[in-house]
């Protein structure tokens, strides 16, 4: 039986990216073998591929040619005017919905509060009002409106 530590060496490193050309090359022949041990068996269709897909060339050479054909523009693109009614819009819409949330909170905060008593204490007895001077009986503050007094009252019919 063949000592294979040189191989397994060289997978070890080819498995952590610190294989060289030279050394990938030497892999792929060993694997271009008829005879390779059973527990190498497992990376023989792997080498093998990378062997073959090396000689097929997969693009042709217009490849680039038709790739910027597809995706050239043949128009030139023109820049836009954004007003700045366009710029705030967003802002816009966003403030009258805060404004919308704020105005159905309070009008539901409105309606949930229970509704003020017509007289507050009204299970208790209403305390008596001062007796004060009248405003209304005051006739020194009231004056005559002369235009008043000599209008002709309207007959209506």
């Amino acid at each position: 039986m063949m000592d294979y530590r040189y191989i397994e060496q060289l997978l070890e490193r080819y498995w952590d990216c610190q294989t060289s050309l030279e050394e990938e090359n030497i892999l792929r022949a060993f694997f271009a073998q008829e005879k390779v041990p059973v527990h190498l068996q497992a990376y023989r269709d792997l080498f093998l591929m990378q062997h073959e897909e090396k000689d097929k060339v997969t693009l042709g050479e217009d490849f680039d040619l038709r790739m910027l054909r597809l995706v050239s523009d043949d128009e030139p693109v023109r820049a836009r005017r954004i007003t700045i009614a366009q710029r705030f819009r967003p802002l816009f819409r966003a403030a009258a919905v805060i404004a919308m949330i704020l105005t159905l909170g309070t009008a539901a905060q409105k309606a949930l509060e229970p509704a003020p008593a017509p007289y507050p204490g009204d299970d208790m007895v209403r305390p008596k009002t001062e007796q004060g001077p009248s405003v209304a009986v005051n006739t020194d503050s009231v004056q005559r409106d002369s235009i008043r007094a000599h209008r002709m009252p309207v007959m209506m019919p």
